[in-house]
């Protein structure tokens, strides 16, 4: 049988084709690690993104409305995206992988990623951890988990999968540890399980290598805090993480643990100035001081982990225990002086600081406007910057950019004296004493 040319080449090359194939199918037999997944090429790692600058790190929620069932749509998400992106934000932390918030914001990057090769924005995605009978009317079983647990971490990896070169980071729990959470913190045990988990998948190859797993935490779970939190299982979740996410939050213990806020007697003479800008200096030094008790719980244990700012913020409004009638904490110019002091000492020791939050989220307090956790933003629901970015406004990197149809305009229509009008001074410990007296 006579064969063309033609059908010899076509045989020849067909025939080195299965030959290749059988070659590499060998080869990842021999070798394992070939079938790991890894991030997608131009993609920086978790370790490249984090303590980097040029990434600054944002906790993000993109609610705008009281009522938490209403979700923000795709083109809202992407207009945050823009907003935070303008500001230097490169990579945000969120939760809530059981609603669609959390699988609609890395629709939106997609997006926006696939609109503008340029555009840049990473995700640390978190799974939330409940214990048994958590916000429930039964007794809460912190020793035992919730069955949705399962649900949850199954949910975030299959994110991860999805979107490789977004989510960078998964953590497990969200203040899931801290004794004060009594609705639904777990013992470090359970935190342990399904870090380990996810960290068995990544040894498989079910999630990318150069992912990395944490959970992000007060500083107290993290050893930082009493030795009530010196259990075994918290040393071994601390072997087993990939860094530590922590959290620190001075504006909430002005009314906790408050002799780091009280204007001393010895500050009676400085100006009215003087005193708020020496007790954000305090505030600073504060945290400063939970940072390095975690360390030092981690140098104890004679491990090296990266430390990682989780969460911390300042809120601008209170009703309660943070303004007038309470600690007097709660303004703009406080929140730009927190702001600009924790941004500046996270970056120079090359931390990621998740500063909270972006935007004001009114559900978090619904039936209480004036609450604290509805102001945390660094942005109002309408779009106003807060005093923290004014100087962003008048530089223009919002120019172009705007949220709920609003352009980006400065609150207090600017006008800096009527914003200092709202500013309170700390109180000494003598006048918060005579206040709760009456």
């Amino acid at each position: 049988m006579t064969i063309s040319k033609n059908k010899l080449q076509k045989v020849t090359l067909n025939t080195f084709k299965a030959v290749l194939i059988l070659l590499c199918v060998w080869s990842c037999k021999q070798n394992p690690k070939l079938n790991e997944q890894s991030q997608p090429k131009n993609s920086p790692t978790a370790k490249e993104i984090l303590g980097n600058p040029k990434y600054l790190a944002m906790s993000y929620g993109g609610y705008r409305h009281v009522d938490h069932d209403i979700e923000p749509t795709i083109e809202e998400l992407k207009e945050d995206m823009l907003l935070l992106s303008a500001m230097g934000v490169g990579i945000i932390r969120t939760y809530k992988v059981y609603l669609p918030h959390a699988s609609n914001v890395l629709k939106a990057i997609k997006e926006l990623k696939s609109e503008d090769p340029d555009f840049e924005m990473y995700v640390m995605l978190g799974a939330w951890i409940n214990c048994k009978n958590a916000f429930t009317d039964k007794e809460p079983d912190h020793a035992s988990e919730s069955p949705d647990n399962a649900t949850e971490i199954e949910k975030a990896v299959a994110l991860a999968n999805e979107y490789p070169d977004i989510v960078k980071i998964i953590a497990v729990g969200n203040e899931a540890m801290v004794k004060w959470q009594a609705q639904y913190y777990v013992e470090p045990g359970i935190i342990l399980k399904w870090v380990t988990h996810l960290q068995n998948l990544k040894e498989e190859g079910k999630l990318p290598k150069d992912l990395w797993i944490t959970s992000s935490d007060n500083f107290a779970s993290w050893g930082g805090g009493g030795e009530e939190y010196h259990v075994e299982d918290l040393n071994r979740l601390i072997k087993a993480v990939d860094f530590i996410s922590m959290h620190t939050y001075p504006m909430h213990d002005t009314h906790y643990n408050p002799d780091f806020w009280y204007t001393p007697e010895s500050d009676s003479s400085l100006s009215d100035m003087q005193k708020i800008e020496k007790a954000m200096q305090r505030s600073l030094a504060y945290a400063k001081t939970q940072y390095q008790n975690v360390a030092r719980y981690i140098k104890y244990l004679n491990l090296e982990k990266p430390i990682h700012i989780g969460e911390t913020g300042w809120a601008t409004v209170s009703n309660g225990f943070y303004g007038t009638e309470g600690s007097r904490a709660t303004d703009e110019f406080k929140e730009a002086l927190y702001y600009e002091a924790i941004r500046d000492f996270t970056n120079e020791n090359k931390i990621s600081c998740f500063y909270f939050e972006g935007f004001d989220e009114p559900w978090k307090d619904a039936s209480n406007p004036n609450g604290s956790e509805n102001h945390f933003g660094l942005f109002t629901v309408e779009g106003k910057a807060k005093f923290a970015l004014w100087d962003l406004v008048d530089k223009g990197v919002f120019d172009g950019l705007k949220r709920n149809g609003n352009t980006i305009e400065k609150t207090y229509n600017g006008d800096k004296s009527a914003l200092m009008k709202d500013v309170m001074v700390p109180p000494t410990e003598e006048e918060i004493l005579a206040q709760h007296s009456n």
